[in-house]
């Protein structure tokens, strides 16, 4: 039997298209894979038909797909240089300040001048509020305390500026004079009895007023009583005595225990001032706002002042001659 008749399908072979990859079989060489008997009836694809299409080939472009745009830019390549960065905005006026401010550069010198600058501020707002506290009794003061303190003090410059025109009298009576020693005499005994009542060595009588302070609570001190001595001759008192002690130009007030001294001499509570003056002027000067019975008020003491058109201030002072000095005149 030849070959022929011992391979009989060799007749059914085909040549495989050279797009099928020969089957990969060890220790054998490689040769085309037989293609498989299909259906009959189905059709085979000729030997230099083209491949098939693939599932994952892409697919052609159709003529109704819509053109690239033309400003669209092909990727850049790896090795392309970085773009060049935007230059940064201008800073305003107010950043360029913040700038400045922020952070603090401050050196000795700066920080040495703050520190002086700070204690002259504190040190005139203490003087301003110091200032200003000796009026806040006149800023709360009612209208009608007001205009008791103005006909106050236009009494004081009426009194002046009689006692003015009192001076101008005598010089022109000393002038015009026939007997100018005997004037002259006359003028000094006058003046001698009115430096008499204001050294406390000669008694005084006249208008006035009566001042007298219940001090129940023992609070009433020596600096207090001398505040009231004080403005009652601001407000032109010309005679004071307290409790029997007449108060002169060189009187003094201390603290003695519980009570108080004058001049040396130990008064107790009540304490009764005796004040010789226009009554007008004496009692508002003692109710002014922040004044002597509002201090003494609040120390829980009682103030009573009476007005009288006859004071007697009897008790006298001892003259005493001066050590060194001596009249000048001749």
């Amino acid at each position: 039997m030849s070959d022929h008749d011992e391979r009989p399908d060799d007749r059914l072979r085909k040549p495989l298209p050279p797009w099928v990859p020969p089957a990969d079989r060890p220790g054998k060489s490689e040769r085309p894979a037989e293609p498989a008997e299909g259906a009959p009836g189905e059709p085979t694809a000729p030997p230099d038909a083209p491949p098939p299409a693939r599932d994952d080939a892409p697919l052609p472009a159709s003529d109704d797909a819509p053109p690239p745009a033309p400003d669209a830019q092909p990727p850049a390549p790896d090795d392309a240089p970085p773009p060049d960065p935007e230059p940064p905005a201008p800073l305003t006026g107010r950043e360029r300040l913040v700038n400045g401010l922020w952070p603090p550069r401050v050196t000795r010198a700066q920080l040495i001048v703050a520190l002086l600058l700070f204690g002259l501020g504190f040190g005139l707002a203490v003087q301003v509020a110091s200032n200003s506290g000796g009026d806040s009794a006149l800023r709360g003061a009612r209208q009608e305390d007001l205009v008791r303190i103005l006909d106050e003090l236009d009494d004081r410059t009426e009194r002046l500026e009689d006692e003015r025109q009192g001076l101008e009298k005598q010089r022109e009576e000393l002038e015009n004079s026939s007997d100018q020693a005997e004037e002259a005499r006359r003028q000094t005994l006058e003046k001698e009895r009115q430096l008499g009542i204001l050294a406390g060595t000669v008694a005084a009588q006249g208008p006035g007023i009566t001042v007298t302070i219940e001090d129940t609570m023992g609070t009433v001190e020596a600096d207090m009583l001398l505040d009231a001595i004080q403005e009652l001759r601001a407000a032109g008192a010309e005679a004071i005595q307290v409790n029997g002690v007449r108060i002169v130009a060189g009187t003094y007030l201390t603290e003695s225990g519980k009570s108080v001294s004058v001049d040396g001499n130990k008064i107790n509570a009540p304490y009764r001032f005796q004040v010789i003056g226009k009554p007008q002027d004496l009692e508002p000067a003692l109710n002014i706002p922040g004044g002597v019975v509002q201090t003494l008020e609040k120390e829980q003491a009682t103030v009573t002042v009476e007005r009288s058109s006859k004071i007697v201030v009897d008790a006298l002072r001892a003259a005493k001659r001066p050590d060194y000095a001596r009249s000048s005149s001749r």
